[in-house]
């Protein structure tokens, strides 16, 4: 993957003409948000929509982010084929950028309408490409209302089929640690968890994946 465009030109490449991600929403995911009531939701990094997609058919009310304009037009498109197209609105924007703008100088912009969220999520938040992802964190977590989660899925260490071995994964207490920075947060859950995969030769292993819950107090 070429690092030396701009990051929105890379994704769209990536992207390329056919569908990288099962569509799918991802597990852990799913085990951490099922039990709580749907409300309004924010989607950081959202890809090709399968977690949006997800949490719209459980009810939720969702705005879905990602830098990929490739990615979000065949989200959308998606979410029209299973019937929830009405329950999310897809953004493309530069998460950083779109997280940090103020009105006036004030506060955060909590959404369009000025409102807050009753859930973040961020899965497989990772980029090749140079991204503040310990700041996105900081300021997603407050777009969170209180009684709020945050719930935030990583890879924590690179399968065995892979070339990244040498990569800084987060750790559990790296990314409670950016969503709890500015205080008044309960960290639920903060752990690494293993699940299978089949690897590109067929090959199986068990990933590792850094899960962390966080509600706002």
């Amino acid at each position: 993957m070429n690092t030396s465009i701009p990051a929105a030109q890379m994704w769209d490449e990536r992207y390329g003409d056919a569908h990288i991600w099962s569509g799918r929403p991802n597990t852990a995911l799913v085990d951490e948000v099922s039990d709580l009531t749907p409300g309004r939701a924010l989607d950081l990094g959202s890809g090709e929509g399968g977690d949006a997609i997800w949490l719209a058919e459980q009810g939720w009310q969702v705005t879905a982010v990602d830098i990929s304009r490739v990615a979000a037009d065949r989200a959308a498109l998606a979410s029209r084929e299973r019937g929830v197209q009405g329950r999310i609105i897809w953004v493309v924007a530069d998460l950083e950028s779109w997280l940090a703008q103020r009105p006036n100088g004030g506060d955060p912009v909590r959404t369009d309408s000025g409102e807050s969220f009753d859930l973040v999520t961020a899965s497989f938040l990772h980029s090749p490409a140079p991204f503040a992802r310990e700041k996105v964190l900081s300021l997603a977590a407050d777009r969170v209302a209180p009684g709020g989660r945050m719930v935030v899925v990583a890879h924590a260490a690179a399968p065995s089929w892979s070339a990244h071995h040498d990569m800084d994964f987060p750790t559990p207490e790296g990314d409670a640690a950016a969503i709890s920075a500015g205080g008044g947060w309960e960290v639920e859950v903060a752990q690494v968890r293993t699940r299978p995969a089949t690897g590109p030769d067929g090959q199986s292993a068990l990933l590792e994946d850094s899960v962390v819950r966080a509600r706002r107090i």
